[in-house]
């Protein structure tokens, strides 16, 4: 087993593709039309085979209120590097917004990011085993 797709609230259905293609380089995984201006929206990780995430526009006040939350202030997601310095490098360049600077720990270098919407998540480079 593997988990398919996490769900991600966004305010927007296009301010999230904005981000995760237009700034961390994810792939369109799928895009389609849900009627009533919902649509079904996944992306990926570019080379990402198992784990997808799926744009889901908040239309409740309850999930507007859960945007940026869905961890309760704690990082929710750990995006895996082959390469942490040319990802960190291409990610500043594309305008994404560090809460620190790289640090190095025990298990490779680390630099902790948010989203637009306010999710918390880590850039970890891991060391060759």
């Amino acid at each position: 087993m593997h988990i398919g797709a996490i769900t991600i609230l966004v305010p927007d259905y296009d301010a999230g593709l904005d981000f995760f293609v237009g700034k961390l380089g994810f792939e369109l995984v799928e895009d389609r039309p849900q009627g009533e201006g919902k649509r079904f929206v996944v992306v990926a990780a570019a080379g990402s085979v198992e784990t997808r995430l799926r744009l889901a526009k908040a239309t409740k006040p309850d999930q507007v209120a859960a945007i940026g939350r869905q961890a309760g202030g704690r990082v929710l997601l750990f995006l895996e590097s082959d390469d942490f310095d040319r990802d960190h490098a291409a990610f500043k360049a594309a305008g994404v917004v560090f809460l620190e600077e790289p640090r190095v720990t025990d298990f490779g270098k680390v630099a902790l990011f948010s989203d637009p919407f306010g999710g918390k998540w880590e850039l970890v480079g891991q060391f060759s085993r």
